[in-house]
């Protein structure tokens, strides 16, 4: 590993740190291995991943900034750091250099000549103060190091600037008072001063709230995310809003004045916002006392606002509406701001014929088109549509750049468009959109000494006739001339696809000598919503699809019958549980974060929403017969003989622990072999790099006992 710094990089001048990173570059990036030199992806290799996100274009369109996240292995931990790249790609240049925290979310100033960030840290030494909240950082890029210029008590998780450049809006949660420790007076009792041994005791945690528990942020209590204005003149910041109720996702109007942001409020309908699933657009004057103006209507989910150029629109994204909250297609809705102000505006829906979700919405320059990201059949493009409405333009990288890619994020500069793409041999890497000139090169390391699999798309017809996409993944090395061993390694969600992206968890089980399957079941995104809703309240009818796709292989001779195994992660999991319940093909299984018993589910994870809405009260006779229904895995697993290992984080509120610890007792009590595996302090899915790596290698190992 290079000297750890703990200082910011200073810089003195583009030109010289120009030059170093090419000496960095050329010294730390081997030649390409001939082919026969490449060796198998391992578990272990995880930790040699660069995650590339956060990009942000300069306003003269020259420059990339974005952030790049590595993984510490004698530290245990991830960290981020900035870099920029030029638009021609020939100048790379690392901004931050520090090792026990992340500075993340770039953002130019309006008139180029600063960065802000987001990081945890200490005044500036890079030691990072267990205790501090994420602050707003000030870089200049005519040289220096980086200063903190915000010190809210509850830190900072999103801002943008002012198109001034002298004010941010911040967002702000209310600072959490259980963190300030309470002090006790017990102690031993060997005569000395009961102050002499105080107690840290944290306080109760009361709870007030319908919707009371959130993976990653544990119980909520009466906190809420609020929007402030910051003046970086005077280092002061200004409250925007107040009230039980979230405020988030704040854009600046092109002359300043006004702050659109998102938020979900009380109604006379509903006037208990965490009982609904609604969000609206809201309008605020940037000065303190200002009153909120509602902008949209809708009773589905509105939300990431972002102005035309010319400040008379507004694209955000509409969400579905009514029981099928959560299923359906998402569009991109352009609000006129006057219009909206008056409670009898429409939208004009602009990707309404596209039937897919979209995210992501950007302006071009000229105000003339509307860009956003959509999933399409295991692709994700960029799309393009005229701002009055019309036809849409699908926009991906030519295959030169990366062969079947998909593009995850974008972002519209006055020179082309910068888009973070990948494909199933390539982590995500930092493109030209255009023309697919390379950008960023981070992984071109690890990417040319490993021997990948070989990855396509496949059909198969499900027993009602429905067509279910599927990605297949071959062992490398290995011609199909005999059945192999097969793994069914099923997607979370279920709204959500498996794609042509680099997939680490697929390429170390090819590389460990199985076929690899991912189905796409109904309910995930790419196809439309009547192919996402088909599961709504029927939670085990994506297990159909599931074996139609591994039937297939077994009729095509590529997958062997005597060894199928199947696993996945939360809704992957609790396909697993339904699949193994459902037949007895499988020989192995692996249920991560996975649930069977919705009776227990109810109360106990975050989505009191969803069991409410699909299928109803547990103390309502007809309801209980469809919780019952449901949760055949639990109430039936005298039927699984499947050999299962069940893992989940100790601390997830998303699918909790009780799921898999209930999976697992009864496979025990059954005699059916099982283990449960737990990560310490983990929530829905494990942040510390060995407990990837631990759980991978258990995962394989898992197979390669029972499928042998």
């Amino acid at each position: 590993m290079p000297p750890k710094q703990s200082k910011l990089f200073r810089i003195s001048s583009l030109a010289l740190l120009s030059i170093a990173w090419s000496l960095i570059l050329s010294a730390s990036v081997a030649p390409a291995a001939r082919d026969g030199a490449r060796r198998l992806f391992e578990p272990a290799d995880v930790h040699r991943l660069f995650y590339v996100s956060d990009l942000a274009i300069s306003p003269e369109g020259d420059w990339v900034a974005y952030s790049v996240e590595a993984t510490d292995i004698d530290e245990d931990r991830y960290s981020a750091d900035l870099y920029m790249v030029s638009w021609d790609g020939e100048t790379r240049v690392q901004l931050t250099h520090t090792e026990k925290h992340s500075e993340v979310h770039p953002r130019f100033s309006p008139d180029g000549k600063y960065l802000a960030f987001i990081a945890s840290r200490g005044d500036g030494d890079g030691e990072r103060d267990p205790k501090s909240k994420a602050q707003v950082w000030l870089l200049n890029r005519a040289g220096g190091e980086a200063q903190r210029v915000t010190e809210l008590p509850g830190g900072v998780s999103d801002f943008e600037w002012a198109p001034d450049g002298q004010r941010l809006v911040l967002v702000s949660g209310d600072p959490n008072p259980d963190e300030v420790e309470a002090e006790g007076t017990s102690g031993p009792d060997d005569g000395s001063k009961p102050e002499e041994h105080k107690l840290k005791t944290p306080k109760p945690i009361v709870v007030k709230r319908y919707q009371f528990k959130r993976d990653w942020e544990g119980y909520l209590v009466d906190r809420y995310e609020r929007l402030y204005r910051f003046d970086l003149a005077t280092r002061t910041a200004t409250l925007l809003t107040e009230g039980a109720f979230d405020s988030v996702q704040p854009a600046w109007s092109p002359d300043g004045k006004w702050i659109a942001f998102t938020s979900k409020r009380p109604s006379e309908e509903q006037p208990d916002p965490d009982r609904t699933l609604n969000t609206d657009l809201y309008l605020l004057e940037a000065r303190k006392g200002a009153v909120a103006r509602k902008l949209t209507e809708w009773t589905g989910a509105d939300s990431e606002p972002v102005w035309s150029p010319d400040g008379t629109k507004i694209a955000y994204i509409q969400g579905t509406a009514g029981k099928y909250a959560g299923y359906g297609s998402s569009h991109a809705a352009v609000l006129s701001v006057a219009a909206g102000r008056s409670k009898s505006a429409n939208p004009t829906l602009l990707s309404e014929a596209l039937d897919r979700s979209v995210s992501n919405l950007r302006w071009s320059l000229d105000g003339q088109t509307l860009y956003f990201g959509f999933d399409d059949d295991r692709k994700r493009f960029v799309g393009s549509v005229p701002a009055e409405g019309g036809a849409i333009e699908r926009l991906e990288l030519p295959e030169s750049a990366l062969a079947t890619s998909i593009v995850n994020a974008f972002e519209v500069g006055r020179k082309g468009i910068a888009a973070l793409a990948t494909s199933p041999t390539h982590p995500a890497e930092i493109f030209r959109l255009t023309d697919g000139l390379a950008l960023s090169d981070h992984n071109r390391a690890l990417r040319e000494q490993i021997k990948w699999a070989v990855v396509r798309g496949i059909d198969v017809t499900s027993g009602d006739g429905t067509r279910i996409g599927a990605m297949l993944y071959e062992p490398p090395g290995k011609r199909l001339r005999k059945p192999l061993p097969t793994i069914a390694f099923i997607h979370g969600g279920p709204f959500g696809q498996d794609a042509f992206n680099f997939d680490w968890m697929a390429q170390s089980f090819a590389a460990a000598g199985y076929l690899v399957v991912q189905p796409n079941y109904r309910g995930s995104s790419g196809r439309g919503a009547e192919f996402s809703r088909t599961l709504y309240a029927k939670w085990a009818d994506g297990v159909q699809d599931i074996h139609a796709v591994v039937d297939h292989l077994v009729a095509e001779g590529l997958a062997d019958p005597k060894r199928l195994g199947i696993g996945g992660w939360s809704y992957g999991g609790i396909n697993t549980n339904y699949a193994i319940a459902t037949d007895t093909r499988f020989r192995a299984a692996v249920s991560g974060a996975g649930a069977s018993n919705l009776i227990t589910g109810y109360g106990t994870d975050q989505y009191i929403h969803d069991y409410e809405r699909e299928v109803g009260m547990p103390w309502v006779e007809e309801d209980l017969v469809r919780y019952i229904e449901l949760s055949f895995p639990f109430f039936h697993a005298d039927r699984i003989k499947t050999p299962t290992l069940f893992i989940c984080g100790e601390k997830d509120f998303n699918v909790p622990l009780i799921n898999s610890e209930q999976m697992y007792m009864a496979l025990r009590s059954l005699g059916i072999p099982t283990q449960l595996v737990i990560y310490p302090g983990q929530y829905h899915w494990p942040s510390v790099p060995s407990y990837l790596e631990d759980l991978m290698l258990r995962w394989i190992a898992w197979y390669d006992a029972h499928l042998e």
